[in-house]
């Protein structure tokens, strides 16, 4: 994550701001560096080759998941009840200060539809192949019962998007809503009973990916 009061930071800042007031087109090198207060537009290309990799990094500079990631790589033997509420609120967070980001990207993707693609893999991606791997060792524990660990991880994630959408396009569904933590205690909760291994019942150890 680039530290904000950086010269690098003060162009993404100032990025987000132009992405999110005109839209990918209608953002300009040359209107982003007037909004960071720089001389020429010139010192943009110093940190960034071109419009497309500034654009990605102020995606991924705003997006919680892909902050907490790093850390939780290097806590795989962490207990999944830790490590998905942090994960959780980080996805919660979508919904709150980088809402704005949540909106540019949809927007975007109905008219190109290359961010999605980029995006996809560089953002939601990285976090799914990240909880894939997560929970597969979680198996190899033994804290978890073995299970297709691609889908126990778009499940967790599935459990979390109605909330974010509810603050970001659809206000509706947050009407009498529990709120952030506890939607997330209970999400938690029931990923993890339904996951719990049965008694007696050990992880796979060094068997590939999981049972079927």
């Amino acid at each position: 994550m680039t530290e904000p009061g950086t010269r690098k930071g003060e162009i993404l800042s100032a990025a987000l701001e132009e992405f999110a007031a005109k839209g990918y087109d209608g953002a300009t090198i040359k209107s982003i560096a007037a909004e960071a207060g720089l001389q020429s537009p010139a010192l943009i290309y110093h940190y960034f080759p071109d419009k497309d990799s500034l654009f990605r990094e102020v995606l991924e500079a705003h997006a919680p998941p892909l902050q907490v990631v790093p850390d939780l790589e290097r806590g795989s033997e962490l207990p999944p009840e830790a490590v998905l509420t942090k994960l959780g609120r980080s996805y919660l967070a979508l919904g709150g200060s980088s809402a704005r980001i949540m909106r540019l990207v949809l927007g975007e993707l109905t008219r190109r539809s290359e961010v999605g693609e980029a995006f996809s893999r560089s953002g939601p991606g990285r976090v799914l192949a990240f909880l894939e791997g997560y929970l597969q060792r979680q198996v190899e524990l033994g804290r978890l019962r073995p299970h297709d660990t691609r889908s126990g991880a778009r499940s967790f994630i599935g459990m979390l998007i109605p909330q974010v959408a509810g603050k970001v396009i659809f206000p509706a569904l947050t009407e009498d809503s529990p709120d952030d933590e506890e939607h997330l205690e209970f999400a938690v909760g029931l990923f993890l009973r339904g996951l719990a291994p049965e008694n007696g019942e050990e992880g796979e150890r060094d068997t590939g990916r999981e049972t079927r």
